[in-house]
């Protein structure tokens, strides 16, 4: 696998979780782990990340 490959697919798999999180803020699912039920500020830290990370991935994907 090459270096542009890898950086694909790690973009886009980063870019799925930044639609998830987002879609959770928007429709307002709850995410339960155990008891706990997790805060959806926590989804806004996860949009956040998981976005710059898809970001920076397909950024790379794209240098030859």
């Amino acid at each position: 696998m090459t270096f542009q490959n890898y950086s694909l697919l790690a973009g886009t798999i980063f870019l799925l979780v930044t639609l998830l999180h987002l879609s959770r803020i928007i429709f307002g699912w709850t995410a339960v782990i155990a008891t706990w039920v997790l805060p959806i500020w926590l989804s806004w830290g996860g949009l956040v990340g998981a976005g710059f990370l898809a970001w920076q991935g397909l950024k790379l994907s794209k240098r030859t």
